[in-house]
């Protein structure tokens, strides 16, 4: 499992590095063909790694529910973040990851709510839950790559 938290803690640190420099202006602007921005793409993740790990496993999410909300799947962008709230969400992205991989060690995934993706995967423990998380992390480091470039 560690090579799976390793992925993970890379990946973020990949989209901070792309995002590092951009305004809160360019990180909202939603470009023609696209409907979402970087901020929804960085929020999104963060709330679907909660879901997917915490709450399929019964246990409580570490972000707030009004995070979850706005962010989860099925969400589109409607507001937008002050560049506190988005520092917010960025210290989510980087910090969870090792908050996850702790809990792991801990052993408190001890349940597991079988789910299917919307990719047609099904999640039947916390292990595949955690693989399958870093391919739609995957998915969406390169949406935020595509995005980067025309904003």
């Amino acid at each position: 499992m560690n090579t799976q938290f390793e992925i993970l803690i890379k990946s973020r640190q990949l989209i901070l590095k792309k995002v590092e420099n951009l305004s809160i202006e360019q990180l909202h602007k939603i470009p023609d063909g696209f409907k979402n921005n970087i901020a929804w793409n960085v929020a999104h993740l963060v709330v679907t790694q909660q879901l997917l790990h915490y709450k399929l496993s019964g246990l409580n999410c570490l972000a707030s529910d009004e995070l979850i909300e706005g962010y989860k799947k099925g969400t589109l962008p409607t507001g937008i973040f002050s560049e506190e709230e988005f520092e917010e969400v960025k210290e989510l992205l980087i910090g969870l990851p090792d908050t996850l991989q702790e809990d792991y060690e801990a052993g408190i995934f001890t349940e597991f709510t079988t789910y299917e993706t919307s990719l047609g995967f099904v999640l039947d423990s916390v292990e595949t839950a955690i693989a399958f998380n870093n391919l739609h992390e995957g998915i969406h480091l390169g949406t935020i790559m595509a995005l980067t470039k025309l904003v």
